[in-house]
């Protein structure tokens, strides 16, 4: 872990925690949000870096991970990316699982996570760092947690998804219904009930779905 990153986890107040619906993967997660929020630009010493997305279990990511863990055939032997994977929770879930998996993020810092996330669990993940978008890894399987959060993110990221659908590789997507999740070309392949905070989200629970995108 780099300097600036062993900052955020110290000064952003994380600690070792289990997200609700994955209890069997260990994480580094925010004790508290709203410091750990403020610290990351504090203790960083400048504007502008981005969010600590990594230092929370998302909806979409903790699906993905319940997903694979209780079908591991559908990752099982084969090279998975996990597509803006924050703080890696469906990442290690694929590899725990028995993938080869590849980690994509654009944020150093959860990079760092995703690393010390992985070895936390015992299992192996590449990170790359950098836009997937521009410099996508060979997948077979691409999985993609609560990436349409915003509308720029989504224009973007759905048809790359799209286009990976129909060269054949397996997408997998969740979402906790997101204002712009697509309302077509999705099939429904899992629900579950994920206990979040008001702190993050407007309710304490999110009906979260594992769609698989069709081409």
């Amino acid at each position: 872990m780099t300097p600036e990153a062993a900052a955020a986890f110290v000064v952003g107040q994380t600690a070792i925690g289990r997200a609700p619906l994955v209890p069997e993967l260990a994480l580094h997660l925010a004790s508290e949000i709203t410091p750990i929020w403020q610290a990351t630009e504090t203790s960083l010493a400048r504007q502008g870096v981005e969010p600590p997305y990594w230092a929370f279990a998302w909806p979409g990511g903790q699906a993905l991970a319940r997903f694979v863990l209780d079908d591991p055939t559908q990752v099982a032997g084969r090279h998975v990316l996990d597509l803006a994977a924050g703080g890696g929770i469906a990442a290690i879930a694929a590899a725990r699982a028995g993938a080869s998996v590849t980690a994509a993020e654009i944020d150093p810092l959860a990079a760092a996570a995703i690393r010390a996330n992985a070895a936390l669990n015992g299992v192996t993940v590449t990170v790359a760092l950098g836009d997937p978008l521009l410099h996508p890894a060979g997948a077979e399987v691409i999985l993609a947690g609560d990436v349409c959060y915003e509308a720029r993110m989504t224009a973007r990221v759905v048809p790359w998804l799209r286009e990976a659908a129909g060269r054949g590789i397996t997408v997998l997507l969740a979402d906790p219904g997101r204002a712009y999740l697509p309302r077509e070309g999705l099939e429904a392949l899992a629900r579950y009930e994920v206990a979040v905070t008001r702190e993050l989200e407007d309710r304490l629970v999110r009906e979260t779905t594992v769609y698989r995108v069709l081409p």
